[in-house]
């Protein structure tokens, strides 16, 4: 039986650049298997603050585009740092761009943590995914406690997960949970 290719869309909570958040996705992305394609957002910090006002057809293009990306996915990663017990403000005010939207419902999401902590943000993000009706792939949750550490031992622990198939095997648990669905 072929297998129809699933495109992922990852979204990184944290803003900077060297983040362990925005490094894991990038992880996955290098081990995804070659019927999975990971597309990590870079939108992010260019949308505007969230203002209702400014929803329908005043809707700034870099949300429209931001939405038409996560709308054409099969799937969305997420991995979110947590910023004093909370959801960093950038990738909360990219939710709010969401809520009202019809790209988000159902769509199937797949948590990938950076971090032996950050449980709290976790259950927010939960919270807040599943009021915009998200589905929240339980059995894809990844979690390397890469944060905190010296970037060889990052590094090291990401290429240990790769060797050892944890990347592969949760993208691949995720993609079985995308097809089941289809």
């Amino acid at each position: 039986m072929i297998q129809r290719p699933i495109s992922l869309y990852a979204i990184c909570g944290s803003q900077r650049q060297a983040s362990t958040s925005r490094r894991l996705l990038k992880a996955l992305q290098l081990a995804a298997p070659h019927d999975i394609s990971i597309t990590i957002s870079d939108l992010i910090g260019d949308l505007p603050i969230f203002n209702p006002d400014n929803e329908g057809e005043k809707t700034p293009p870099v949300v429209e585009k931001f939405a038409a990306e996560i709308g054409s996915a099969d799937g969305l990663i997420v991995s979110c740092p947590e910023y004093a017990h909370g959801i960093p403000g950038g990738f909360k005010n990219a939710l709010d761009w969401l809520v009202s939207r019809d790209e988000i419902p159902f769509k199937p999401l797949m948590f990938a943590h950076a971090s032996h902590r950050g449980d709290l943000a976790l259950a927010l993000l939960t919270d807040v995914l599943q009021t915009m009706s998200l589905r929240i792939v339980d059995e894809a949750f990844l979690r390397l406690p890469i944060a905190g550490k010296p970037d060889e031992a990052q590094a090291s622990i990401l290429t240990q997960a790769r060797e050892d198939g944890v990347l592969r095997a949760a993208l691949g648990r995720f993609a079985d949970a995308i097809r089941e669905t289809a």
